[in-house]
């Protein structure tokens, strides 16, 4: 008998991974140079170079010779970074923002989990004894083991303590595994700490990808006039007029605020940042960063 996570898988089987086979492949190689067969450039020969590797119409142009570098084709190591605070339960009463995080947990570590290569996950939760935790699935390939990282996500509930999500803890937490591989850090990133420099770090080693999942009520309140509003981190309840033109001014700021400095510490990261809202069709998103990685590498 199939689980709901193995029908959920079945069902993105067919109406993502299908559409995106064939089109994903060669979107992440190594930094290293090898023989393989994605040309990086020439540089000028040193002894014990391979000298069926040198090229002679460059050599004979600049009068000194040239050694063609190709990206080595070797097996990738990814990390799927999952944000499971309590503000990841905001979204629409149909799909979710864990919805929209399950399902792409799924299609990447099924699409990445593939010809050698393997996929880990880190699930990090707050609201525990120590104030966060972070679960980890080590890294595997194959159908089995992305059923094996929709499980461990389906095993507990969010959380609901009265804390905020540490993103500065999260990804140290990241950056303490992962070493030469890619990271896709799915997040709403509504949280605390100071995460330029830790995110740094982690782009400093590694291809880092973020996807900012975002729902319904995150960038605005309706007119509603008077109404209880409940930080989804950490339970606080306020009554506020959400009709008054000051506070609706006032808050409006605060988001864009929040949102200026998000995108500006992932630039000065070098990190692209991709939004993802609770109606986005996976195919495009995933198409979109894809075509994004492989127009920064060259």
């Amino acid at each position: 008998m199939r689980t709901d996570t193995d029908r959920l898988l079945h069902r993105l089987e067919w109406r993502v991974v299908r559409r995106l086979d064939g089109r994903t492949q060669g979107g992440y190689r190594t930094v290293r140079r090898g023989s393989g067969l994605d040309f990086a450039g020439l540089r000028p020969y040193v002894e014990g170079d391979d000298a069926r590797h040198i090229d002679w119409n460059v050599t004979a142009r600049l009068d000194e010779p040239q050694v063609r570098e190709f990206n080595e084709d070797r097996e990738l190591t990814a990390w799927l970074v999952l944000d499971r605070s309590a503000s990841m339960l905001v979204g629409g009463p149909s799909r979710g923002k864990q919805d929209v995080l399950a399902e792409l947990a799924l299609v990447l570590a099924r699409l990445l989990g593939r010809n050698g290569n393997r996929v880990g996950a880190v699930l990090y939760d707050t609201g525990v004894s120590d104030g966060a935790s972070a679960r980890l699935v080590p890294p595997g390939s194959g159908r089995g083991h992305a059923l094996r990282i929709g499980r461990e996500l389906g095993r507990a509930p969010y959380s609901r303590a009265a804390t905020t999500t540490d993103l500065a803890a999260m990804l140290d937490t990241a950056a303490s595994l992962a070493r030469r591989c890619l990271v896709v850090l799915i997040s709403d990133f509504v949280g605390t700490g100071e995460w330029e420099r830790p995110l740094s770090r982690l782009a400093h080693r590694n291809e880092v990808v973020a996807l900012r999942v975002s729902g319904e009520g995150d960038d605005g309140l309706p007119e509603a006039g008077l109404m209880v509003v409940e930080d989804a981190e950490t339970g606080e309840q306020v009554l506020v007029d959400s009709s008054d033109p000051w506070f609706r001014e006032r808050f409006r700021s605060g988001m864009d605020e929040r949102d200026a400095e998000l995108r500006s510490g992932m630039r000065r990261a070098g990190v692209p940042l991709r939004q993802v809202d609770t109606g986005s069709d996976l195919v495009t998103t995933l198409l979109d960063v894809i075509a994004e990685t492989r127009r920064r590498r060259r």
